[in-house]
């Protein structure tokens, strides 16, 4: 991995276009079959560009308990693995909202690093705040083609139902030695790189 002034370079960069909410989850559906315990995902994005939808996708993926929603007001919600789900003792999901988190040592005091090794952790508004959690990561960015300006999350907004065939642009890249390539997702997503 080369650095460009001190900052990590990502081994790959995979582009992606989504048309719809179905797209989206469908692709972290496939994406959680290549995911083990330890794995974290940083997911970025607008509001509404479809970050909850994402990590739904990858709940189902990985076999754990419904009823995922964005953790705002909560920061962070445990969902088990099911032992009769399509991975049975397959890792958890620990799914964070960092976007009332300044810093690194406020993410240090929820104590991930407990839940790390025995489960997959997804961080929702992560970036620069838990990159030092892994040396291996992969970011997830998702676009709007229109973005929201409010700038404040909601607990239920995230792939508007509106805007449902908007396109979204997915950007997945990949760091440390646990993602020297991207994964094989298959051919069902539109620009892929």
């Amino acid at each position: 991995m080369t650095t460009n002034g001190g900052a990590p370079q990502p081994n790959w960069e995979t582009v992606l276009t989504a048309t719809t909410a179905e797209q989206t989850h469908a692709l972290a559906f496939r994406l959680a079959a290549v995911l083990q315990a330890g794995d974290l995902l940083v997911l970025s994005g607008e509001l509404g560009a479809g970050k909850t939808t994402f990590t739904q996708g990858l709940g189902e993926g990985l076999g754990v308990r419904e009823g995922i929603i964005s953790p705002t007001f909560v920061l962070v919600r445990i969902h088990p693995n099911l032992p009769h789900g399509p991975r049975p003792g397959g890792p958890d999901l620990v799914h964070v909202d960092a976007y009332r988190l300044d810093s690194a040592a406020e993410i240090d005091d929820i104590d991930l690093e407990n839940t790390m090794d025995s489960s997959v952790t997804v961080v929702e508004w992560g970036r620069d705040r838990v990159e030092h959690l892994s040396e291996s990561r992969l970011e997830i960015d998702l676009h709007r083609a229109v973005g929201l300006d409010d700038g404040q999350p909601s607990a239920s907004l995230d792939f508007d139902t509106e805007d449902a065939d908007e396109p979204r642009t997915i950007v997945m890249r990949g760091y440390g030695p646990r993602w020297p390539e991207a994964p094989e997702l298959g051919a069902a997503m539109e620009g892929a790189r």
